[in-house]
């Protein structure tokens, strides 16, 4: 299955010169844990950065800088790790797991952001995999017992 299929595509967006307190503010608003940074290119909006609650924390409120001053552009990592969206699963969970990331952006052949996957939406996708699998050994054990008593 390609990752297409599985990330969330209501992606919370900002543009880099705004300031980390308008990043908060959409992440409480939106109820999530990172804006991705885009800039516009040719009418294509290209992922270039993300910020998460924890960089806020450990950059920003950690050591008493004003969230007001400092841009998402000054506190985003320079490398931003994104996903094609033909991608399958178990590629993109060796490639989180390779760059040690927890969210990805998801782009398409453009580099247009599409979506976004997490950590938890694949945790999500496998407990529900493993699940559906213990049901078939429990239920594969009730049709032998019915077949041969």
């Amino acid at each position: 299955m390609p990752i297409s299929e599985l990330c969330n595509r209501e992606v919370v967006v900002i543009q880099k010169d705004e300031p980390v307190l308008e990043a908060a503010r959409l992440m409480r608003q939106h109820h999530v844990g990172d804006v991705i940074i885009v800039e516009e290119q040719s009418g294509i909006k290209k992922p270039i950065g993300i910020v998460t609650d924890r960089d806020i924390v450990v950059e920003i409120m950690a050591t008493e800088l004003d969230p007001a001053v400092i841009t998402v552009g000054d506190i985003t990592v320079p490398k931003l790790v994104t996903v094609q969206e033909n991608t399958g699963i178990f590629d993109v969970i060796q490639y989180m797991r390779r760059k040690a990331v927890r969210r990805s952006p998801v782009i398409d052949d453009r580099g247009e952001l599409i979506g976004i996957i997490t950590l938890d939406d694949l945790l999500q996708l496998l407990a529900e995999e493993l699940s559906e699998l213990a049901t078939l050994a429990k239920r594969e054990i009730e049709k032998e017992i019915k077949q041969r008593p």
